[in-house]
């Protein structure tokens, strides 16, 4: 993958994030605060948790920090992929949410 198609795809996650983020304040008592800098997503939640979405270029992942620990996620061509787990982005990102607003999110589109 060269590295226009690395962000591409990477700024679509991030964006995809910070729209379902909208979307979870507007439909639910969720206080999701979500800020971005740059290439990096900071949600934080009522409690004050935090987790922290940022690109990491020169090697061509998205990286996670969530109160479970750090990921590293490479994009396979459809989906972004824990290099570790295999877990998918999206679906550790709701699993980690959720655990740290108390309550379920759903962040698919």
């Amino acid at each position: 993958m060269t590295d226009l198609e690395y962000l591409n795809h990477a700024e679509a996650l991030l964006r995809r994030v910070e729209q379902a983020c909208d979307r979870i304040n507007d439909e639910s008592d969720a206080d999701v605060d979500n800020q971005r800098v740059g290439g990096m997503i900071t949600l934080t939640f009522a409690n004050r948790s935090q987790i922290v979405i940022n690109l990491q270029k020169p090697l061509q992942e998205v990286w996670m920090a969530a109160r479970a620990g750090g990921y590293h996620y490479r994009f396979d061509g459809q989906r972004w992929l824990d290099t570790k787990s295999q877990g998918e982005f999206f679906a550790d990102l709701k699993r980690h949410a959720s655990e740290q607003a108390g309550m379920p999110l759903d962040f698919s589109s």
